[in-house]
């Protein structure tokens, strides 16, 4: 789903995402119906997870900082990874991934920057090569004095996942990416995006979202 700054029309209805309840817009499979009208976003944000949309949502976050936020719930179905090809496309902005900390996380995160193994012949369609991890990186853990309690330790298939993506040839390349998959072996821990609300549930949308942004703290 997709709220925040953006108007489209979807066939002969235009559809104000700002004005959407927490729910946002449904983002149709059906792209060729869809015009995308204007939008003052200022980038774009996208969530792993359902619950970071609700609160970033309820707290209207576009309004204080302004961009679209995009969701697949979970895996980033090819629906969501075509439309955000298509506005980032289109709006010629920069585009951030908040995922948990942990190998699934940034496995999600490589989905949208290159596509997905299973689908490699579609990815060139459906990727987007320059969306940045914005977080949770395991750095941040430390950074942001994360309560040990919210900190997760890792299992064997978290271990041989994150080896996995170690391996991987995009991950080599990006040497800030690589130093902290190695600094979360290392640790052996991961966590999720909820443990930033150990300090409240505005943590979230008036620290630590802004402060990455304006400090360039992502990969």
């Amino acid at each position: 789903s997709c709220i925040g700054r953006l108007r489209i029309r979807d066939r002969n209805d235009i559809i104000d995402l700002e004005g959407l309840g927490s729910g946002g817009w449904t983002i149709s499979p059906m792209l060729d119906n869809i015009e995308i009208l204007e939008s003052d976003a200022e980038f774009i944000l996208v969530l792993e997870k359902d619950a970071a949309m609700i609160r970033l949502a309820e707290a209207r976050f576009w309004r204080k900082y302004p961009c679209i936020i995009l969701t697949a719930k979970g895996a980033a179905d090819i629906a969501t990874r075509m439309f955000l090809r298509r506005i980032n496309k289109e709006l010629k902005l920069p585009v951030f991934t908040l995922v948990d900390s942990d190998p699934y996380g940034h496995y999600i995160h490589s989905v949208y920057l290159r596509g997905s193994k299973r689908l490699s012949y579609e990815s060139p369609f459906l990727a987007t090569p320059n969306i940045k991890l914005l977080g949770v990186l395991t750095r941040d853990l430390e950074k942001y004095k994360i309560p040990n309690d919210c900190r997760i330790p890792m299992n064997q298939t978290d271990i041989k996942r994150t080896k996995e993506l170690l391996n991987e040839g995009f991950v080599k390349k990006n040497k800030a990416w690589e130093t902290d998959l190695k600094l979360a072996l290392k640790l052996k821990i991961k966590a999720e995006i909820q443990a930033l609300s150990a300090f409240g549930f505005e943590f979230l949308t008036d620290q630590y979202i802004p402060e990455k942004l304006s400090t360039g703290d992502w990969i």
